[in-house]
């Protein structure tokens, strides 16, 4: 073998079976934290996403005097500055939509729909470094690239996705959408965007028969490197094929599958969601979900910007979707084979659903009443509420760097669960891991295989003494071995070699 292989695989072999990479230095040290965005009035909350504890409170409008007045002079951009605020703030200004941080923790990249820009705060100073004006009037949706360099921002007027560099706040790309792109997700390798436009959810004109006067709503598969349009689909025609008429073809929230094949999504006016075979382009099934009793009696010009349903996340293992119930105010976990649910919590106006960073938790935004519910997806139980600021919509798991806005190291997480045990799985820069097996006490207990596997768990393990070996083939056809024996919640440590 080569000697650079070798050396590929060595690097790969030091980091194959690690939950967390330890800092090289101490004063980079990170910590996962779930950013809030209070929409409002303007703030976004650190939470420790273990402790369910507030850590921090940060202004994302410092420059607001500044930026009224620059709007004042513009008669377009003032025009649209307060119809966002009757139309779609509810009588409120949008400070705060959608917020990420850098993968070193130091700054945290926030969308003000409003004020129709992101700007990146340095998490050390709580100061504006670079602030973007989007095209058009009006900031949403955001999503972060994998390897950190660029944000995706929804320009709502403009009818296009800008590509913003996390270095310099420059516009490098944009993404033709439809009318009002909304929703934005990578895929995890980085090479695919899944990209959804929502038409205008804000106008009174909700019946199906006055349906296209919506505007062009998409859901679009995009080369992440091009940024060319690779599939554009009109989701509610798909519906019709499969016998679903008069439904929507606006894509609200959505989630993917682990292996990304299949796509779980919410539309407009729909309590429920869809399943969809990104492979085979047909929709598999419904989920239907109940209406409370007040949502029984809305009529459709009622609902929320036409939000039935807005908040959609499912756990890592891909067995559970967590599902905000906007306009029946609950919060439900549904089962992914079954379509079976159990609500969870409840609360006025629940927006938005995150996991946790472990995948033990969703994180449910209730708007109305300013906090976050935490639910267990284990037992589908409400563990904790969180109060915020208000108005919370968008939530996002990120990390910052220790001490920064006066947030202290990360407490040990207990031991919690010895039934099961998840691992992520780390390579060298530009090697994939193709393939995985899973030996508990030498028997085979699970394998995969896969364009680049980034995770693995077993379920199970025996109560007491037991090792676990882990087989990693990578793209390079080299493998990796990873042994490590556990006692309880006492883990030794990880021996690795290459093959």
């Amino acid at each position: 073998m080569p000697r650079a292989a070798l050396a590929s695989l060595a690097a790969a072999a030091a980091l194959a079976l690690t939950l967390l990479a330890a800092p090289a230095n101490a004063a980079d040290a990170t910590r996962p934290v779930l950013w809030v965005g209070n929409n409002w009035d303007g703030t976004a909350d650190a939470i420790d996403p273990h402790t369910f504890q507030k850590l921090a409170h940060l202004n994302i409008v410092p420059d607001l005097a500044e930026r009224k007045a620059e709007i004042a002079l513009n008669p377009e951009r003032q025009g649209y500055f307060l119809a966002i605020r009757q139309l779609v703030g509810e009588g409120h200004d949008q400070f705060v939509d959608d917020a990420f941080t850098s993968h070193d923790g130091r700054f945290l990249y926030v969308s003000r729909p409003s004020l129709a820009d992101v700007a990146a705060f340095d998490l050390s100073t709580r100061k504006i470094v670079w602030r973007t004006k989007v095209d058009g009037n009006r900031a949403d949706h955001m999503a972060i690239s994998p390897d950190g360099t660029r944000l995706l921002v929804s320009a709502s007027t403009a009818g296009v996705v800008d590509v913003l560099s996390t270095a310099t706040g420059a516009i490098i790309g944009r993404i033709e959408s439809g009318d009002q792109p909304h929703e934005n997700n990578f895929s995890r390798d980085g090479n695919l965007i899944y990209h959804a436009s929502i038409g205008t959810v804000y106008t009174p004109a909700d019946d199906p028969a006055l349906d296209a006067s919506k505007g062009k709503r998409y859901f679009e598969v995009i080369d992440a490197h091009t940024l060319k349009v690779l599939k554009r689909i009109d989701m509610g025609k798909k519906l019709a094929e499969a016998g679903y008429k008069n439904m929507s073809s606006a894509v609200r929230p959505m989630a993917l599958s682990p292996d990304e094949r299949y796509l779980y999504f919410q539309v407009s006016f729909f309590h429920g969601f869809v399943e969809y075979d990104l492979k085979t382009d047909r929709v598999l099934r419904l989920a239907h979900l109940p209406l409370s009793e007040d949502a029984k009696k809305k009529r459709r010009d009622e609902y929320l910007l036409d939000s039935a349903h807005h908040g959609l996340a499912m756990n890592p293992e891909g067995t559970k979707l967590c599902v905000a119930g906007t306009m029946s105010n609950y919060a439900a976990i549904v089962s992914r084979s079954t379509f079976a649910y159990h609500l969870a919590a409840f609360g006025t106006r629940p927006y938005w659903a995150t996991n946790s960073a472990d995948g033990r938790y969703c994180f449910v935004s209730f708007s109305g009443d300013d906090l976050v519910s935490v639910i267990s997806y284990k037992t589908e139980q409400e563990v904790a509420r969180i109060p915020v600021g208000d108005h919370p919509q968008r939530m996002r798991m990120g990390t910052i760097r220790v001490g920064l806005l006066g947030v202290p190291a990360a407490p040990k997480a207990p031991c919690v669960d010895t039934r099961r045990f998840s691992y992520r799985l780390h390579s060298a820069r530009g090697v994939r891991i193709v393939r995985v097996e899973v030996f508990v006490n030498g028997k085979l207990r699970k394998r995969l295989s896969g364009h680049d596997i980034r995770r693995v768990s077993i379920e199970r393990p025996p109560l007491r003494k037991y090792t676990v070996r882990i087989v990693t083939t990578h793209s390079t056809g080299g493998q990796v071995v990873s042994v490590r024996t556990y006692r309880g919640c006492t883990k030794g440590p990880v021996r690795t070699f290459h093959r």
